[in-house]
């Protein structure tokens, strides 16, 4: 993450509600034949005291939990590039801007019984962002088809132990300067992501 403290000065707080609606991220662990990652989507307990997720049973993090791991989880949000002649100011050089959070704790394989559980709530937090879609249940599926794709997913847990997050939206300029980036940013970036960055950096302090 950027070293910079002027990009983090988001509270712990900022940073889960950030993490809990993206609910999507790379988990990476150490492993013997080096770091390994999955792209996994999450739940955040309310307390934000644990973040609950599943694997593939054949991968490898899932192979490696035969106890509980050091893990971290890098959510991702709107990046783009930054073009110096969008500051309006001499002497400036390109960058990029992003909203990026980790969550770093101790990961653990859950007993198996709860897989229906984690799936029924994952499944209704994504349902319920389709309404006025009629949402999907796992009740609609064929029991034996269900219990047979279940067997080939475990679910995970991991203890919240640390928060972090960089929020590199231009916060190092004056406010002009960074607003002028920003509406220049929505003019000329490309799709819904980098509007939705020029909106972060209008709002950035």
């Amino acid at each position: 993450m950027h070293p910079n403290p002027v990009f983090h000065d988001q509270t712990a707080q900022d940073n889960i509600a950030f993490a809990r609606e993206r609910a999507f991220g790379i988990l990476a662990i150490n492993h013997d034949a080096g770091p390994v990652m999955a792209h996994v989507p999450f739940l955040i307990d309310e307390d934000a005291s644990h973040l609950h997720l599943h694997l593939v049973r054949s991968n490898p993090i899932a192979r490696a939990l035969k106890t509980p791991l050091p893990a971290r989880i890098a959510v991702s949000g709107p990046d783009g590039y930054v073009s110096p002649d969008w500051y309006e100011v001499t002497d400036q050089v390109p960058t990029w801007n992003y909203v990026a959070v980790h969550l770093t704790g101790t990961l653990e394989l859950r007993p198996h019984e709860e897989m229906r559980d984690l799936l029924d709530r994952q499944s209704k937090h994504f349902e319920d962002q389709l309404t006025p879609k009629a949402p999907w249940k796992t009740d609609k599926m064929t029991p034996e088809v269900l219990d047979k794709m279940m067997r080939q997913i475990v679910p995970c847990r991991m203890k919240i132990e640390k928060v972090d997050g960089t929020w590199k939206l231009n916060q190092n300029k004056p406010d002009d300067v960074r607003l002028r980036a920003a509406d220049y940013m929505d003019a000329y970036g490309m799709g819904n992501e980098t509007r939705a960055l020029a909106a972060l950096m209008r709002g950035a302090k």
